[in-house]
């Protein structure tokens, strides 16, 4: 790790990469994807187009049903956007980095105040460990451990290129 630049010594473009070869085999026509805001939502969009699939693909805000709301507020973050119907459909959410595992309860209750899926599956690129709620992602690109003092996430370049920043908190 390198703490100078703030970028994890993982490769998020070949984390990429083995995401999208492991999210291919597992869509089903009715699959739709929804990324979590802001990581994951980067990454269904860029999935949406190189897995050539009609549409676009749903951002989920979990702002509105966190734990921490009377902490955190109405975070800057994206709101919902769902182009797609939700009931009936086999939603795969993605998102960056899976840790507690509250953001992924906030976002489940977020997809559920619109419609009744059929099922809904997570991929992510890394689970870092340390998960406080009882989740799990189908499909990980990594799995590492890192201090609960360190903040991961994926940023983005101009160019759309993706690496990890990580900071101490």
């Amino acid at each position: 790790m390198n703490h100078a630049t703030g970028h994890l010594a993982l490769d998020a473009e070949a984390l990429y990469a083995q995401l999208l070869a492991g999210v291919r085999p597992a869509l089903r026509p009715d699959t739709r994807l929804a990324g979590i805001a802001s990581g994951g939502a980067w990454l269904a969009g860029r999935l949406q187009r190189d897995l050539n699939l009609p549409g676009s693909a749903g951002v989920l805000s979990s702002a509105m049903h966190r734990d921490d709301f009377a902490q955190r507020g109405l975070a800057s973050s994206a709101q919902t956007q769902l182009p797609f119907d939700v009931n009936g459909a086999d939603i795969l959410v993605l998102d960056d980095v899976l840790y507690t595992g509250r953001t992924i309860r906030a976002v489940l209750n977020e997809l559920f105040d619109y419609g009744r899926p059929a099922r809904v599956r997570l991929a992510v690129l890394v689970d870092r460990d340390g998960r406080e709620l009882p989740v799990a992602a189908e499909f990980a690109a990594a799995r590492i451990a890192l201090p609960a003092s360190q903040h991961l996430a994926l940023a983005r370049s101009d160019a759309g290129m993706f690496h990890f920043d990580v900071k101490e908190v």
